[in-house]
């Protein structure tokens, strides 16, 4: 069946898009191609390729676009609020994707599933943020919470209050993380006061610190890993 001469280019290109996907997947793509087919799903009859290129050249790159927030997302021209919600939603299910990928390991202290799922999920903050991954007895990953939001140091992260946490998870072991929005994972005098006086606490009530991890949009720091615990 031919397609008629009133049928608009970019019908018959989205229609070519999915094809390649379905045959090779992203890796066969360049990245304005990427957004092109994600944001055919939220922006109907349009050629949605000039938008894709201005949402790279405004961001920097598919990272920057999908770590930005909703509301920049939205100045930038033909981008609407179901073409932005999508952008995030596709992010937030990657988050959600290595969560129960590193939950799966069945032992974890500082595999690379857990590196990847942290910087997801904290590597593209602005802002500081302090969490604690809970493990049972086997070492499995039963839940992370934030503990603090904000500058992180001994006297805003109680130690009590990461440890009266542990107790209601009923966890075995912690493994503490907190992001350095400045790209900078060495860890301050402040860091390593914090981490001493939360496994020292912690020995009491027979509670393990695996690891303090430090992450950063590229690089992390492991504690462990640096003889610092």
């Amino acid at each position: 069946m031919s397609i008629s001469s009133d049928t608009p280019h970019h019908k018959d290109h989205r229609q070519r898009l999915k094809k390649k996907f379905s045959e090779s997947g992203v890796a066969a793509f360049h990245d304005y191609e990427v957004l092109e087919l994600l944001l055919s799903y939220a922006i109907p009859r349009k050629d949605v390729k000039p938008l894709a290129k201005d949402l790279l050249k405004t961001f920097g790159s598919l990272k920057g676009i999908m770590d930005a927030e909703k509301d920049c997302l939205e100045k930038v021209k033909g981008i609407g609020p179901h073409a932005a919600i999508l952008i995030k939603l596709i992010k937030e299910m990657g988050i959600l994707y290595l969560k129960e990928k590193a939950k799966e390991k069945p032992q974890i202290t500082c595999t690379s599933e857990l590196i990847d799922y942290c910087k997801s999920y904290m590597g593209g903050l602005r802002d500081e943020r302090f969490c604690v991954i809970y493990l049972d007895a086997q070492n499995r990953m039963t839940d992370i919470e934030t503990i603090q939001e904000g500058i992180v140091n001994q006297a805003v992260v109680y130690p009590r209050k990461v440890l009266e946490n542990a107790l209601k998870q009923k966890a075995s072991a912690v493994i503490l993380v907190h992001n350095h929005p400045s790209g900078h994972v060495k860890p301050s005098d402040t860091d390593i006061r914090l981490t001493k006086t939360i496994q020292e606490t912690a020995r009491i009530l027979d509670i393990i610190v695996h690891d303090h991890v430090i992450i950063s949009e590229n690089r992390f720091f492991s504690f462990r890993e640096e003889g610092l615990i």
